[in-house]
Parts: structure tokens; sequence; C-alpha cells
């Protein structure tokens, strides 16, 4: 109870002064209520009269009529609330002491910022009361929590409009390196050209969706660019893998084997010559060297997921995240169904990834339809299993086609693949054709696509 009792012998965190300055310079600067209508909302402000006196303000301004102590008073007092907030000297005092040259954000920064604090005493006083009275599983309590505190991350997250004046000035570099594509912020290189070509690598803060049916190799397609983010000798980049379907020591044993380029089944068996142990020990001397770090915790969940990055990138710079696969995690709280599960798991995801400003791999399961479907068995968006929202989430979306998995006896399929871009939200979707080498489930670039690695993305 020791947490209850602190936050009830503490007075709640507020700045009155700084409500009181945002309110008066509303009612002093015309132009100040749309400086900070994007950041604040009436609940944002601690004393119930300055919430009343701000949503009557936000009232005035969406009929277009000024705000002023005059009209402020009399809109007060149509809904009968003036005596409320201490009549019409309470809003003459609202400016006193408030600085010639007022620093408005600072205030309404200040006031976003001790009424964030509340909201955060709030959940937790209420998660403290539900496990008290014991009426839910930890389960859904936890999963309660988790969501409203993503939602607060997200409401913190929020920007005011940008000019395209502040956004070049805001740019690193400023608007020579906005022109010039060579200094322009780039993505991270996967090691497949074509892919890179048309994407410019992986972004941060995006969130690419890589969908196949099983035995496809979307772990393996996976694993290819993860180890080439975290072994690229250029600029190493940490890549967390949260594997929710194989162990940690199969996901090394995957990565080793194909970094030597050996067959999985003779390193399995044990029937290896000196050339392909050699290669084994040189794979794992640099496999061990890099930043690439795997979580293969069974009921692995948002929150989770989150403390982890959150820890890994105070130490490392976190190059990309890997997650094998959505339906395989679970949402902590009550779901109507399991499309509506997902969504939310897709969507608390997209935020993580804006949050910490880390590219998002995540991968997931496709329904029946490519193989129920007569002749092209390729898979199109409508295929994503349970999508609910993963589709309107992702920035990109992109499947994994191999069709001698159809098709076995077409000796010329052998070794071929497909990546199918189908959504790209800021670029072209199209198909990237692609090697694969089954014995060391390794996906690589075709022979002809082969040429400068380093071109227009990160290495």
């Amino acid at each position: 109870m020791a947490a209850r009792e602190i936050a009830l012998d503490h007075p709640l965190p507020d700045n009155l002064d700084a409500e009181r300055f945002v309110l008066g310079a509303i009612m002093s600067t015309e132009a100040a209520f749309l400086q900070v209508a994007g950041l604040l909302t009436a609940d944002d402000f601690s004393l119930e009269k300055h919430k009343r006196i701000f949503l009557r303000m936000s009232e005035l301004h969406e009929r277009g009529e000024k705000i002023d102590r005059v009209t402020l008073a009399n809109e007060l007092m149509k809904h009968g609330q003036l005596q409320s907030v201490d009549g019409l000297s309470y809003l003459v005092s609202l400016d006193d002491g408030l600085p010639q040259l007022h620093n408005l954000d600072s205030y309404a920064a200040i006031v976003k910022e001790k009424s964030t604090l509340r909201k955060i005493i709030a959940v937790s006083q209420d998660t403290i009361s539900r496990c008290v009275a014991q009426g839910e599983n930890a389960t859904e309590i936890l999963g309660a929590l988790e969501e409203t505190l993503i939602k607060l991350g997200d409401v913190q997250s929020k920007n005011a409009l940008s000019s395209p004046a502040q956004i070049v000035s805001e740019y690193e570099g400023g608007i020579n390196a906005f022109l010039d594509a060579s200094k322009r912020i780039k993505g991270i290189g996967t090691g497949f050209l074509k892919f890179d070509e048309m994407t410019g690598g992986l972004r941060e803060g995006e969130l690419f969706i890589l969908a196949a049916r099983p035995a496809m190799g979307k772990t393996a397609f996976a694993l290819n660019i993860a180890q080439h983010v975290a072994m690229n000798p250029k600029n190493p980049k940490a890549v967390a893998v949260f594997s929710l379907e194989m162990s940690k020591e199969s996901l090394l044993t995957r990565l080793i084997c194909a970094t030597a380029r050996v067959d999985q089944q003779r390193f399995r068996a044990g029937y290896l010559n000196a050339e392909e142990r050699h290669a084994l020990q040189d794979a794992l001397y640099r496999i061990v060297e890099s930043p690439l770090y795997i979580d293969d915790t069974a009921g692995t969940n948002l929150m989770d997921v989150h403390s982890k990055l959150r820890r890994l990138q105070a130490e490392q710079d976190l190059g990309l995240v890997v997650i094998d696969y959505l339906q395989l995690m679970q949402g902590r709280g009550r779901y109507e169904n399991r499309v509506q599960e997902i969504s939310s798991l897709s969507r608390g995801f997209k935020l993580m990834s804006k949050e910490l400003r880390v590219p998002f791999l995540v991968l997931s399961q496709l329904s029946r339809a490519p193989e129920t479907r007569p002749g092209d068995h390729r898979p199109m968006l409508s295929d994503l299993r349970e999508s609910g929202s993963i589709e309107q989430d992702a920035d990109m979306v992109g499947f994994i086609f191999r069709e001698e998995v159809y098709r076995p006896d077409k000796e010329s399929l052998k070794g071929l693949a497909e990546l199918i871009l189908a959504k790209q939200r800021n670029g072209p979707t199209g198909r990237v054709k692609l090697a694969f080498l089954n014995r060391y489930t390794k996906f690589e670039n075709l022979a002809a696509d082969t040429g400068d690695d380093d071109a227009p993305f990160e290495e």
C-alpha cells in the first residue's frame, strides 16, 4: 500500500501560474488560442474553473468569435458558470504578472507535463484498486494498463503542424542537405539490392509487415536482413529479434549456417569436413562480435518488448527490431475477437516504432487463400490472416513467394523466390526476384542484380 499512501499524502502535480498565464495570454492575444489548441484540452488544466474557462474559449473559437474578457464572461454566463469561476474579477486577474513578451509554448508545455503526471497517477491508483479488489485476473489488469499507457505515450508524441519553412530549417544540414539526395537521411540497407532501390532501405519509425505461408522462408528472410544490419562492416547497428516460434539456439544455428554457407542437415548430423568446420568457427566468431540480440521468451507481450527495447536503446545504437511472428503474440486484456486483438498488436508496434524511431520488421501469417486460388498462387493484401488493421498500420507490406513450393516437379523454378512489395506508403510497389538457397535457409541477390552496394541507403 506504500504507493497508494504516497499518492494520497502529496498534492497532485500542477502549476497554477502556468495555467493562468496560458488563459491570460489567450485573452490578450487573438492568435494565442491557435498556438496552444493542438497541444492542450480542457482536461489538461488542474483547476475545475480553468477547465471551464478553456472549454468556453474553445466554443467561442469554433464559432469564429473573438476571445476576450467580455465575450468569455458572456459565454460563461450563458452556461450558468460565471460565478463558479469566481466571476469577471477572476477573468481580469488571469493576466496579472504575465510577462509582456510571454513564452506561451513553454507555459503550455508545463501544463501538459503536469497533466500527464496526474494521468499516470490516476492510472496507477486505478490499477492498485483493481489489484486489491481481486475481481479480475492479473492478465486482464495488465492488458488494461498496457493499453492505457500506450495511448498516453501516443498523446505525448503529438506535434504541432509545421510549415515548409520550419521543416527545412529543422532538417539536419538545412536546405542544401534537403535538396541533395546524397545527403538526405538514409534508410537501413537490407542487403537485397533491388528491394533497397525500391524502398530506400528500412526507415526509422516505419512498420514493415512481411507475410508468407508456412515454409516459404519468412523467418530466413528476416534473419538475413537482421544479420546484414548487425554484421555490416561499414556501419553495424544493434538488432533485436523477438522469436515466439523458434528457440534462440535454433535461430543461432540458422544464422551460423547461413553465414558459413554450410548445409544445416550436415551440421545437425555432425558430418562436417575440415573446411566446413573452419567456416562455421569463423561465422560464429563474427556473429558473437556483432550487436545482435535474441529473445525467445514465451508469452511475450507489447509491454515486455517495449521495456526490453528501451533498455537496449539506452546502451546501443538500435537499428532494427524483428518480431517473429505477429499471430503468436497474445494481447493483454479483453477483446471481442482475435481480429480485434491482432489489430491492437499491430497498432502497438506502429506506435512503438515511431516512439523509438526504429524500423520494425514484423512477420505475419497468411490465410490459406493463396493455396486454394486457381492458377496464380501469389498472395495479395486480402490474404493477411486476421488482418484487421494490419494493412492500415503498416508502412510497407511484403510477401515471400516461392513457386517451386506449388510446382516441385518443375526444375527451372528451383531456387527462385520473389519478394512481392504489395504496399509502400512512400514509394512504388512491385516484385523483387531473389535466389533461395534451401540448404542454408538463405536468400541472396540474383547474380544479375549485384553491383554497387552503397548507393541510396545507409550501409
